[in-house]
C-alpha cells in the first residue's frame, strides 16, 4: 500500500522534506491533498479534525502507512528513514540523524521568521521593517553559524572520501536530502547571502550539488511534482531582505 503524505498542494514547505526522502528511495506514495485518489485540502482537514482519531496530528505535513500516523516533519523522517534505506542501522547513528535533522528544523523555522517576525497572522507588509531587522542578523550571524556547523559534520565524517562527503555515514541519508533542501531555499529567499556564506562551507555546496544530480532526485526536481519556491511558502524572496 502507497504511502499517504498529506500537505499543502501549492508550496513545498515542510512537506518538502518528506516528499525528498520519499522520491529519492523511489517509494510508492499519494500526495493527498493535490487531488491523488481524487481528494484534495478538504479531505486533508476533515481526517485531521475527525472526531473518531484518538491521536490527531496538530498540522500538515503528516504521513499514514497503514494504521500509523505521524506527524512533524522531524517524526515522519525518523519513521521513514530505516523503511527506505535513508539512515543508518544502528540505534546511535538513527539518534545521530534526528539530531541533524532537528537542527536543520531549526534555521528553517528561523527561515520563516525573517519574513515574519511579529507573527504568522499578519502580513508580511505589516512588520516589514521588523523583517528587514530580523533578516539582517539571519544572514550575517545565523545562516553561517549553523553552515558552519554542517560543514564540520562532513569534514569530520570518518567515511568522507575525496570525491564525496555525507553528513552521517559512508552513503546518502535523510539528513543530506535534508540539508539540500534547506540550503536550495537558502538560495532562493537569499541568494546573494547564501553564496557569500557558501565560500566558507564548501563540503556544505558540494553536498547541494551532489544530491541535486542523484538519478531519483534529478528525476523529481525536473518534473511537475516539485512545486516551484513561491511567497506563500517558507522560504520567500524579498530582495530588500537579501541585503
Amino acid at each position: 500500500m502507497p504511502y499517504q503524505l498529506h500537505y499543502w498542494p501549492t508550496i513545498q514547505g515542510r512537506g518538502e522534506f518528506v516528499r525528498l526522502a520519499l522520491e529519492a528511495a523511489g517509494a510508492s506514495y499519494v500526495d493527498v491533498a493535490r487531488g491523488a485518489e481524487g481528494k484534495d485540502v478538504d479531505a486533508m482537514l476533515q481526517f485531521m479534525e475527525s472526531p473518531q482519531l484518538t491521536q490527531p496530528p496538530f498540522a500538515p505535513p503528516f504521513l499514514i502507512d497503514g494504521e500509523v500516523i505521524v506527524g512533524q516533519t522531524a517524526a515522519i523522517l525518523l519513521y521513514l528513514g530505516p523503511r527506505l534505506g535513508l539512515v543508518g542501522k544502528s540505534e546511535r547513528r538513527r539518534l545521530w540523524t534526528h539530531q541533524i535533522q532537528l537542527t536543520i528544523a531549526d534555521l528553517v523555522a528561523e527561515a520563516h521568521d525573517t519574513h515574519h517576525p511579529l507573527g504568522s497572522g499578519a502580513y508580511y507588509e505589516d512588520q516589514k521593517k521588523e523583517a528587514v531587522a530580523r533578516a539582517k542578523d539571519f544572514r550575517l550571524v545565523r545562516v553561517p553559524k549553523f553552515l558552519a556547523w554542517f560543514e564540520s559534520l562532513l569534514a569530520r565524517n570518518p567515511r568522507k572520501t575525496r570525491s564525496s562527503a555525507h553528513l552521517v555515514g559512508g552513503r546518502l541519508s535523510y539528513a543530506d536530502l535534508s540539508l539540500f533542501q534547506l540550503v536550495d531555499g537558502l538560495l532562493y529567499a537569499f541568494p546573494r547571502a547564501t553564496r557569500r556564506a557558501l565560500k566558507k562551507a564548501p563540503l556544505v555546496a558540494a553536498l547541494h550539488d551532489s544530491v541535486a544530480q542523484h538519478k531519483r532526485v534529478a528525476a523529481y526536481l525536473a518534473s511537475e511534482r516539485r512545486i516551484a519556491f513561491n511567497e506563500e511558502g517558507i522560504f520567500r524572496h524579498y530582495p530588500e531582505l537579501d541585503g
